[in-house]
């Protein structure tokens, strides 16, 4: 792991987040999306649902549903463990970015949306930024 890395890293884990993406680029300042362990199984379900299945209904989750019977390019996000696993390829971060982008308008708050809502709007947000950094530089994401 290399010393970007390591210091981003302590640096998250000080103030107490859950768990960070963020671009394999070296880089300490750039993007990263932030979330507390249930604000990102929220965030999921929520991707899941613009999928068209329940999240909740997959092998991991709870179901029974094999992964193979689903088909998304956000699965590599969505089939994660929580705070560890391999980082996430350019490939797949290029390969997720424009479905991740299409969802986007879906989750666009009106002027009534709870506050959670609003929430994982800024949060997927953060994570075009990230993916669009990977996507550019040709690095992968950390997911740690």
């Amino acid at each position: 792991m290399s010393r970007a890395v390591m210091t981003r890293l302590l640096y998250k884990r000080e103030v107490r987040v859950g768990l960070c993406l963020f671009p394999d680029d070296g880089e300490i300042c750039g993007p990263d999306a932030c979330f507390s362990y249930t604000s990102f199984h929220l965030f999921r379900r929520r991707l899941a649902s613009a999928e068209g299945f329940s999240l909740d209904g997959m092998q991991g989750f709870g179901g029974d549903i094999p992964w193979s019977d689903v088909r998304t390019v956000l699965e590599p996000l969505l089939n994660h463990p929580d705070d560890h696993g391999r980082d996430l390829t350019a490939e797949e971060c290029a390969a997720m970015l424009p479905r991740i982008e299409e969802i986007l308008p879906d989750w666009l708050p009106g002027a009534d949306s709870d506050p959670d809502m609003r929430h994982q709007e800024r949060q997927l947000r953060d994570l075009i930024s990230v993916l669009q950094v990977c996507v550019r530089k040709g690095v992968g994401m950390y997911f740690l």
